[in-house]
């Protein structure tokens, strides 16, 4: 369990690969998308490309492979496939447990990339229902991480100053972002 110092007022929590254990699950419904329209898609550039909204990274996957495809609608299949695998989801018991451990001790929300709708359900899933004082999405802000959009706005919606928020984050664009909000940030992939 890491140490949260005095000076933190708030923690706020990325939700795919950070709360939930289900990146794989996503990668998967991508995969099975892609290949029908030959889009290559390696799974190392899946997780380098973690916290990209949907319609973005179908645009820029399409866009590498030379495919012309409409973005809503591979986002609507991915998804489609994706609610089918989504119960395989479970906690990343170490960023629960801290979760367990600071709520109603101090300020806790989610700030993320992912569909409003699939990440309450996927906090649900996990056993979190009803932690987080607020949930920022990508579609909240003008623009997504690695802007400091999200996280800027996390804050605003708990009236708490950026540099006294603490970030658990699993994506380089993530901890960008966090950064650039003038957060601090804890990458938890070493605690895989």
């Amino acid at each position: 369990m890491i140490d949260i110092d005095d000076g933190v007022q708030a923690l706020i929590f990325d939700c795919d690969g950070t709360l939930a254990d289900n990146m794989p699950l996503h990668y998967r419904a991508w995969s099975k998308i892609f290949a029908r329209y030959t889009i290559d898609f390696p799974e190392s550039l899946f997780y380098e490309l973690a916290g990209v909204p949907g319609e973005l990274l179908v645009r820029q996957m399409a866009e590498r492979s030379g495919v012309t495809v409409d973005p809503k609608h591979l986002v609507h299949e991915k998804i489609e496939r994706y609610l089918q695998l989504m119960p395989e989801t479970r906690p990343i018991r170490p960023v629960v447990e801290i979760v367990h451990s600071y709520h109603g001790k101090l300020p806790l929300a989610v700030a993320t990339g992912g569909r409003r709708d699939i990440v309450e359900k996927t906090i649900e899933i996990i056993g979190l229902d009803g932690y987080f004082e607020t949930i920022v999405t990508a579609r909240d802000v003008a623009h997504p991480k690695p802007a400091p959009d999200t996280f800027l706005e996390t804050a605003r919606r708990l009236k708490i100053a950026a540099q006294a928020c603490l970030v658990f984050e699993d994506g380089d664009l993530g901890l960008e972002g966090a950064h650039r909000a003038g957060m601090r940030a804890v990458d938890i992939r070493p605690w895989l």
